[in-house]
């Protein structure tokens, strides 16, 4: 299949300077994605324009991920409502590194064919003097076509804010960028997302007027939410990649809490599921949306690529504890998942020595029943379970043989309410 092809059916583009010459490349063409590393993890915002780079990869072309070693120590302004904040040269160089094994799971390194390559742009901008720059690439650019492009004329024309000199010449540094990727590497083809397509054609002029060379550019949609709210946001902030800045289990519950209206675009978006697939989804998805296969489908496809089929399987059974399923054959790692995830509260084990403590006391000291009347209503009426085993005895006392893994004791009274109880020493 044709890239531009597959990229059509997936929604995925939303400019390309010349579509029919990409679409009748019968060579395999070398291509870049940049990225600023202003955190130590990627976030699920940075994944489709770096699953683009995969699509390309396995249909033949090579691709390159540029991380701004030095386009991140100024951040890019493209439709920011204010200036970043600047990250110290050894910051930069420390979330560099935090996200190659992150990019090493989205990209294959390795294949003798087309290997994928990581480079960083600092490399080949410390040594450039700024009198240097300015005479060799200052001068291809106009600052009349500057102003003009969208993305740095809202800045300007919001009078508090405006734009600083930094930020308005980062325009220059992502050109020279695609200068250097074509001239070293043969580079031919800028992606992106929709925010960068004045970044992009003004990299495109720079290497037609230095090189004499055409080159390409194409970007991505800008994800949004059904809802009109900030995909990859959650009331908890950003969705990272990395499991101790999100746990797989959160991850994975993002996916699973997509909202109905989106779950079939965003199979598209970041599953590599092909079209009869997710065609079949999506039958099943409007024939019965409470079933939530889509979502489950889409869940797995992505925490799979970012963290594995082990690691999916576990929060998957997490997901299953939260809806009363059983605790069976439960290893304490696939517990620690949800553990931090429902209101935890610690007692002192000794508390459960001897005859134990009563359950009622329990629920009460959990948050789960505001009185101790209130929890025996609650037993007798059938409403209260103890590691998901419905309870109806309110003189039940909890002993230290009903603790999970000799520390947690985990408590759901209906449907949804859950609290863990973690005896401490």
């Amino acid at each position: 299949m044709n890239i531009l092809t597959e990229l059509e059916w997936r929604g995925l583009i939303a400019d390309c300077t010349d579509a029919p010459t990409l679409r009748q490349r019968p060579q395999p063409i070398t291509l870049y994605c940049g990225f600023d590393p202003t955190a130590d993890s990627l976030h699920v915002g940075h994944l489709v324009p770096l699953l683009a780079l995969r699509r390309f990869q396995e249909l033949g072309h090579h691709p390159i991920a540029v991380a701004g070693g030095a386009t991140g120590g100024i951040g890019d302004p493209s439709f920011k409502s204010a200036e970043r904040q600047l990250l110290t040269k050894d910051q930069i160089k420390a979330n560099v590194e935090a996200v190659r094994p992150q990019l090493a799971k989205l990209l294959d390194f390795e294949t003798p064919t087309n290997p994928a390559r990581l480079v960083d742009n600092a490399d080949w901008t410390a040594h450039v003097t700024y009198l240097d720059f300015l005479r060799d690439i200052g001068k291809h650019f106009s600052v009349n076509q500057m102003v003009a492009k969208e993305s740095v004329r809202a800045r300007m024309e919001d009078r508090e804010v405006g734009i600083s000199y930094t930020e308005f010449s980062y325009m220059l540094l992502q050109s020279f960028d695609f200068y250097v990727l074509c001239r070293d590497y043969d580079c031919e083809l800028q992606i992106g997302g929709s925010d960068q397509w004045g970044n992009i054609t003004a990299g495109i002029d720079l290497v037609r007027k230095k090189l004499g060379r055409a080159s390409y550019g194409l970007t991505l949609p800008l994800i949004t939410k059904a809802d009109g709210t900030k995909f990859g946001k959650t009331e908890s902030g950003s969705v990272w990649l990395d499991p101790a800045k999100t746990s797989v289990y959160r991850f994975y519950q993002f996916w699973i809490n997509t909202d109905d209206r989106d779950v079939i675009r965003y199979l598209k978006f970041f599953s590599f599921l092909n079209q009869e697939e997710i065609g079949a989804l999506a039958e099943q998805h409007a024939a019965n949306p409470g079933a939530r296969i889509a979502h489950r489908a889409l869940a797995k496809a992505v925490t799979d690529l970012i963290h594995g089929p082990a690691a999916t399987a576990e929060a998957q059974r997490a997901s299953e504890i939260l809806f009363g399923g059983s605790l069976e054959g439960i290893g304490e790692s696939t517990f620690n998942e949800i553990v931090g995830e429902v209101p935890t509260t610690a007692i002192e084990k000794a508390k459960l020595a001897g005859t134990g403590w009563a359950l009622v006391e329990v629920l009460v000291h959990a948050g789960l029943c505001p009185s101790k009347g209130q929890a025996r209503k609650d037993i007798e009426g059938g409403g209260v379970y103890v590691n998901n085993l419905r309870e109806t005895a309110p003189q039940r006392l909890i002993t230290p043989n009903d603790l999970l893994f000799g520390k947690h004791l985990l408590l759901r009274k209906g449907k949804k309410n859950y609290g863990i109880i973690t005896a401490q020493s």
